[in-house]
């Protein structure tokens, strides 16, 4: 235990036990591995933790666990027996999660009855709902049907003290108390541990189709793109795929299938000389990928959606001038993915430029992959807001002795 002096390891190792049982606690290095079963065990390892300063650390499935800046905690909550979808209500179209169960298996079960949660997170295999809703992870559906915060209903949260919370509810229209659920989203697990959470869902989209255009610069895809985003069709996923040659852009449409012709005419009316074609559903994947080198810097980039083209082609520039291996994955929103892999000095110069860039328009270059060498050299967030202080104090008003993943998120809170 290295945040309290008069607490010994085994002494911890005892009281968790007692609390999840003897099966369910282990050491790893100087952390205790806690797994809990339900949202009062949550709540006493919380309040053991907050009397003692410890530093706890939420766990699911570990898949985003190195982004944000590193943490040493005394205990690991480890969410993974907390997996159970505990109730659909498939009438309402409305859901209710554990926090430690895996996005796929909770897909699986809606599914049954042909609806499911409009996002398309990282790694859903194993990402679990908790893990995935503390750092905010979405996909091409968010043009579509929006991010999390616009999906999330309700959420049952345990704060650093013990104390167990829930905001919002179980319907979609809903105006009880505050928005807690849009705090806690994103957060990184520092305000609190998020339990459970309530989804409003949407019908499955069961007939989909996607045309993928090739051209070698992604700046002539500024125009098209634009006419797309103003034409009456409604895309369900629109992304920009460029690497050190050549650039796509792919259209995903769902309809009815005898309606999807017309749209595959439409589309090209709109791109004129630019050829289109059909391509796989693999082509989905590509933001995933960016992230398959473990020695590549991989950035979560935010522009104007305006400027989507044009970033992109700067970067492809300047890349080539620095001799950095690129590739970017785009979302017509506006949220970049951009994977670097060269000489450490290009890229962290690379990255200074792109954030020079972004000043002026408010948009913002994260760090979430970064290797061992560069650790310490790039300041992962680079948060300049002054919504910071309020952000600080936010955090002291949740979390006074600075239990929860102290240091992870924006201004080391």
């Amino acid at each position: 235990m290295s945040t309290s002096a008069a607490l010994t390891l085994e002494q911890g190792m005892a009281h968790l036990a007692s609390i999840v049982g003897q099966e369910h606690v282990r050491l790893h290095g100087d952390t205790i591995v806690a797994s809990p079963a339900d949202t009062q065990q949550i709540a006493e390892i919380l309040r053991f933790a907050d009397a003692n300063r410890l530093a706890v650390m939420p766990i699911g499935s570990g898949s985003k666990q190195s982004w944000g800046n590193p943490v040493e905690p005394d205990v690991q909550l480890n969410m993974t027996r907390l997996d159970a979808l505990h109730e659909h209500a498939w009438q309402d179209m409305t859901c209710t999660v554990q926090a430690g169960c895996s996005w796929a298996a909770m897909q699986a079960e809606l599914a049954q009855h042909g609806q499911m949660v409009a996002l398309d997170p990282l790694w859903p295999e194993r990402a679990t709902v908790g893990g995935i809703v503390a750092s905010n992870d979405s996909g091409a559906l968010r043009l579509k049907f929006g991010g999390l915060r616009d999906l999330i209903i309700g959420m049952t949260i345990v704060l650093a003290d013990g104390t167990i919370a829930k905001t919002g509810g179980k319907v979609v229209k809903n105006v009880a108390g505050y928005d807690l659920h849009k705090l806690m989203t994103g957060s990184f697990g520092t305000l609190g541990v998020i339990a459970e959470v309530n989804f409003r869902l949407h019908p499955l989209e069961d007939h989909t189709r996607t045309w993928t255009a090739v051209a070698p610069d992604a700046a002539i895809f500024a125009a098209p793109l634009r006419a797309l985003m103003d034409s009456q069709m409604t895309p369900s996923s629109v992304q920009l795929r460029t690497s050190k040659q050549a650039c796509a852009l792919d259209i995903r449409i769902a309809a009815q299938p005898e309606c999807l012709d017309e749209y595959a005419a439409r589309i090209q009316s709109i791109f004129g000389q630019i050829a289109i074609a059909e391509s796989s559903e693999a082509v989905w994947q590509a933001r995933q990928q960016l992230f398959d080198k473990n020695d590549a810097v991989v950035l979560k980039v935010s522009v104007l959606p305006s400027e989507l083209c044009s970033i992109s082609a700067e970067l492809q520039q300047w890349a080539a001038a620095e001799a950095l291996d690129i590739a970017t994955v785009g979302q017509a929103t506006g949220l970049m993915t951009v994977a670097l892999h060269g000489a450490p000095d290009a890229e962290i110069a690379l990255i200074e430029r792109l954030r020079a860039r972004l000043t002026d328009s408010g948009g913002s270059v994260v760090a979430l992959q970064i290797p061992d060498s560069l650790r310490g050299r790039i300041d992962v967030w680079n948060c300049h807001s002054n919504a910071l202080p309020l952000m600080r104090e936010i955090k002291r008003r949740f979390d006074p002795n600075r239990i929860l993943n102290p240091g992870r998120f924006v201004g080391n809170i």
